[in-house]
């Protein structure tokens, strides 16, 4: 073999110069076996993105048949997902019971503290939050500091609440909220105390809500813009707003979808589009609407009643990092026409995943 460091007098100087360009470019088969290959960013599978969970009232974070199987549906569907199903307080007990007696902005901090201490969280998330749960996944958004990527409320009374949440169980917390109600959602007592009154939305009396009510008039920015709000909002890559189409449980069931009663009466409805809150973008709704991120999906049954297979195959794919799927029912046309009054009925449902 030809030593290129010591030239043989026999080697021409143009074969040398030749052969030195050519061993530097990899002209050789055998050279370029032992460079290793180092994948495109594209080829390399990415890790999946991590999921937190957030139950909703009279549920915990980790019962086998709602949170617990959810998690478990997650990591079949998603392999090596990492998913972190949120319990606010230092057991499940104490997680039941807060979802009706820990204030709504004590939740937001203890919650915000069990993300920022989790490593495996640091480089973002997705987030899906059942019922009350989803509500309070969006005010995480807007008041904690950490990277949700897709947020997806499943059946969550953004624009709160006017009559009484159906609850049933656990039957001691149920009875003691509904009293607490009937005293008075405003009165200083029961805002302080009551988790349920801190969304309680009184359409009758829209001046003393917004006077009187502690915490959704402030983080929906209907008295004062707090644009950090609406700065995260708009930083989320998608938010998907799932509405029961039969909800008996979320009065009236358009707050699901951002939607609520028009001021001064408890019959007719207006749609997000048509609120001051999107046509002002107060909250950073209407950019996120503009751009295909906000996303209004209807699903048939009851609260939290999903039809078997729908979670599989209409939530999981916001989940999967290689593409995001395209809005089945774009959030403006799906406000048309979509108010559908007081329910008639009464009754609750159980989730199928």
């Amino acid at each position: 073999w030809l030593n290129l460091s010591t030239p043989s007098p026999a080697a021409p100087t143009m074969l040398r110069h030749l052969l030195l360009r050519c061993l530097l470019a990899g002209c050789f088969a055998w050279g370029a076996q032992a460079v290793p290959v180092v994948a495109k960013d594209s080829e390399v599978a990415a890790e999946p993105t991590p999921v937190v969970l957030w139950h909703g009232m009279g549920d915990t974070c980790c019962m086998p048949f709602s949170m617990g199987a959810v998690k478990k549906k997650l990591e079949e569907k998603i392999n090596g997902v990492y998913v972190r199903s949120l319990m606010i307080g230092k057991n499940e007990a104490k997680d039941q019971a807060g979802g009706f007696f820990m204030p709504i902005l004590d939740q937001l901090d203890f919650a915000c503290e069990i993300i920022r201490e989790d490593p495996k969280l640091a480089g973002g998330f997705h987030a899906i939050g059942f019922s009350q749960g989803g509500l309070f996944l969006r005010l995480l958004v807007q008041t904690c500091d950490v990277k949700i990527k897709n947020l997806i409320s499943i059946g969550g009374p953004q624009q709160g609440v006017y009559g009484f949440p159906q609850c049933t169980e656990p039957a001691v917390l149920c009875k003691e909220m509904d009293r607490l109600l009937e005293l008075g959602a405003y009165l200083p007592l029961v805002q302080n105390r009551l988790v349920q009154a801190q969304y309680w939305h009184d359409p009758l009396n829209h001046q003393r809500y917004l006077a009187d009510n502690i915490v959704l008039p402030m983080l929906n920015n209907e008295k004062e813009v707090n644009a950090t709000y609406a700065e995260r909002i708009q930083a989320l890559e998608n938010f998907v707003m799932v509405k029961f189409e039969n909800d008996t449980v979320v009065i009236p069931r358009e707050s699901e979808w951002f939607g609520f009663y028009v001021v001064g009466q408890s019959k007719d409805l207006e749609t997000l589009q048509e609120s001051s809150l999107y046509r002002e973008d107060r909250l950073g709704l209407k950019q996120l609407d503009m751009s295909g991120r906000l996303h209004l999906l209807q699903c048939e049954g009851n609260h939290l009643d999903m039809p078997r297979g729908y979670f599989e195959s209409t939530i999981i794919p916001f989940l999967h990092a290689s593409s995001t799927p395209t809005r089945t029912l774009p959030a403006q046309a799906a406000q048309k026409g979509a108010a559908s009054g007081e329910p008639e009925t009464k009754g609750g449902a159980a989730g199928r995943w």
